[in-house]
């Protein structure tokens, strides 16, 4: 079936003859037919965040040369009257009576789809993914019809983010059934699982943190869900430790990615999950926090300057394999003349291989001349009874050049002083990890996948701190 629905919507494509087909719309079937119609037609597939603002996805459009935009009829309105514009059900419509096309021939070096990063830290860049990217990630990580009849997949990741696009490659690829909840609602997603027997699911981390926040101490009726799987954004070590509690039967996976890699380039596995939260010995246990070792067909380096970092030691993560693209629309490629993508995360390895992110480069403190990692505090910080969500951000200091601000979400009811979320860092970390002031607030600015807003919370918090 979705198979004929491409083939006629690759038809219907060709007849529009765009540059660029955008998606702006929720997650559902459309999302697929109108990714598999734009491969078959050979014109790139480009998912936009349909929650921006009109001024904003006006800019992301006019960056796309002859865009056809197929947006749900929720969203048509705001794209203004200069594009050319099909609801999602007039396409998938139009796909489904249209002949199919024929002449289906795509290069394996020509673009499949763009995404444009999320610009936590900076302005969105668009990535290019090419049909060769996408196919060494899904031909090196899932098996061809490995699923059962039985299995069926639950996806709520937002349709614009790496993972939609590798939930939807990997479940038709593996022919798992697709139930999808277009709207994430923490109670609509368990009993989503419950009632379509669920098994498979991927989250990002604030959506497993509702699920635990409406689950409370009780287990979840999730008999089915042998997998869940999570990525796209910190996760923090109590959300995970409840989760692997509340599903006791379920297999977690950290699965962690970049969009220029094509989704996933390493994974810690469920059994490393529950191995970890048994364990006694503390370099087992602080795996929960890592993400795991590179998938197969992707090689890791860890740089400190111009050589490898020791095992422990904290540098920069490069990372090189088939499915690194790497390649950003109107910027060329990023990548070294030995095909090595500079990811701009910090990381180190354990003695065992296992890799640790811990945060990206751009958002070092650097304080009295010391480089700090805002994660290293925010980890330390985040354990404590009262803390719900923290960040860790450095503003301007005419002495220090920047002092440590740890902005806090504290739980509902609960009480703390920033005395004593001071003196709860001091006891743990060394002195100047400690925050020289403390912003609270009602909840932290973050993406749909729950990445952090830096951008947006260093300018709020310094407008905080100049009005107090």
């Amino acid at each position: 079936m979705l198979h004929d629905y491409a083939l006629g919507g690759a038809t219907v494509v060709r007849n529009q003859g765009p540059d660029h087909v955008v998606f702006v719309g929720r997650n559902g079937p459309g999302y697929a037919e109108v990714m598999f119609a734009c491969a078959a037609a050979g014109v790139p597939f480009v998912p936009l965040n349909y929650r921006l603002a009109a001024d904003q996805l006006g800019l992301l459009l006019r960056q796309l040369s002859r865009p056809l935009v197929v947006a749900d009829e929720d969203y048509s309105a705001a794209l203004g009257a200069e594009y050319k514009i099909l609801s999602t059900a007039d396409f998938v419509a139009a796909a489904a009576s249209a002949p199919r096309l024929r002449d289906v021939w795509t290069d394996d070096t020509s673009p499949a789809i763009i995404l444009f990063t999320s610009g936590t830290t900076s302005a969105p860049k668009a990535v290019v993914l090419r049909h060769a990217n996408l196919t060494a990630y899904i031909f090196a990580t899932v098996d061809f019809g490995a699923a059962a009849d039985s299995d069926a997949a639950l996806v709520s990741v937002p349709p614009y983010h790496i993972a939609a696009v590798g939930s939807a490659l990997s479940n038709i690829y593996a022919g798992r059934r697709v139930v999808h909840l277009p709207d994430f609602d923490a109670r609509q997603w368990l009993d989503l699982v419950r009632d379509e027997q669920v098994t498979s699911a991927m989250l990002v981390p604030t959506m497993l943190a509702r699920i635990i926040d409406v689950l409370g101490s009780t287990r979840a009726d999730a008999d089915t869900l042998r997998l869940l799987s999570y990525g796209g954004a910190r996760m923090p070590r109590r959300v995970l430790e409840a989760a692997l509690r509340a599903f006791p039967s379920t297999g977690f996976c950290n699965a962690y990615g970049l969009t220029e890699t094509s989704s996933t380039i390493a994974l810690l596995g469920p059994e490393e999950h529950r191995d970890a939260l048994a364990s006694s010995d503390p370099d087992v246990s602080a795996r929960l926090g890592s993400v795991g070792r590179p998938v197969p067909g992707v090689e890791v380096a860890i740089r400190v300057g111009d050589r490898a970092a020791s095992a422990g030691e904290t540098g920069e993560l490069w990372v090189r394999g088939a499915q690194v693209s790497g390649e950003y629309r109107g910027r060329g490629s990023a990548l070294d003349d030995d095909g090595w993508f500079r990811t701009g995360d910090l990381a180190r390895r354990d003695s065992g291989g296992y890799l640790f992110v811990e945060g990206r480069i751009d958002d070092t403190i650097i304080r009295g001349g010391e480089n700090i990692a805002p994660a290293e505090i925010e980890e330390v910080l985040a354990s404590h009874p009262a803390i719900k969500d923290v960040a860790v951000i450095g503003l301007p200091d005419d002495e220090w050049g920047e002092r440590l601000c740890a902005v806090v979400v504290r739980f509902p009811g609960a009480s703390v002083s920033a005395d004593e979320v001071r003196d709860y860092a001091r006891r743990r970390l060394r002195g100047s990890r400690t925050p020289d002031q403390v912003v609270w607030r009602t909840s932290l600015p973050q993406t749909a996948t729950g990445k952090l807003l830096r951008r947006q919370l260093v300018i709020e918090s310094a407008d905080t701190v100049r009005d107090t």
